[in-house]
């Protein structure tokens, strides 16, 4: 949806392209469904909730926003299709919010994190650096990581659960330390947190 669609049309596009997903996923395909944006559809709420005069909840939107977001996530899956031939079909939906002024603790933003299991956070300085996809490593998370670990281990690397948990606290001792190196300079450090520095830039860019 876009800003310049009429208030009802925003608010119910999510609604048409998850039933034309299902509708697909019924006849037994994978369907990957793109929700842009969830905040549009959501200020589209607000306004129709204002419009009929309801009991506004947290920045004017309604009291029951986490609950359409909720019935909304869970429309996504895995299933059997009924028939008499046994097929599989799912729908994974991947939806983008667009905080405004990136502000991660405004409600549809808060409310999707308390639903998804997998956040990708885009960062708009690693986008001004050019460093795409500019996707932050610190604040995206993914709650599969028992599921697909097993996967990981015996494709990839059998210690890849361990390399994956010690990369990451080398990032984030990395972000650690930015704000000492802006104030003194990389060459004032130790040599063990120099390299450290090193080693995280391979990781980000290499």
């Amino acid at each position: 949806n876009t800003s310049n669609m009429p208030v009802a049309a925003r608010e119910a596009s999510i609604y048409t392209g998850i039933t034309i997903a299902e509708y697909f996923r019924d006849m037994g395909y994978h369907v990957a469904l793109m929700a842009d944006s969830t905040s549009r559809w959501a200020e589209a709420l607000r306004e129709i909730s204002g419009r009929l005069e309801e009991m506004p909840g947290e920045e004017g939107y309604p009291a029951y926003l986490a609950s359409r977001l909720a019935e909304f996530y869970e429309r996504a899956g895995y299933v059997e299709v009924a028939g008499s031939e046994k097929k599989y079909g799912s729908v994974t939906v991947v939806g983008a919010v667009s905080p405004p002024g990136g502000d991660f603790s405004e409600p549809v933003t808060q409310n999707t994190l308390r639903i998804v299991k997998v956040f990708w956070a885009l960062d708009a300085e690693l986008a001004h650096k050019r460093h795409f996809p500019s996707i932050n490593w610190l604040r995206s998370y993914s709650l599969y990581l028992n599921s697909v670990s097993s996967w990981w281990s015996k494709n990839v690397a059998k210690d890849w659960y361990d390399l994956r948990r010690d990369a990451m606290g080398i990032l984030q001792r990395e972000a650690e330390l930015q704000e000492i190196v802006q104030l003194v300079g990389p060459d004032a450090l130790p040599a063990k947190e120099q390299a450290l520095l090193e080693t995280a830039r391979s990781l980000r860019e290499d």
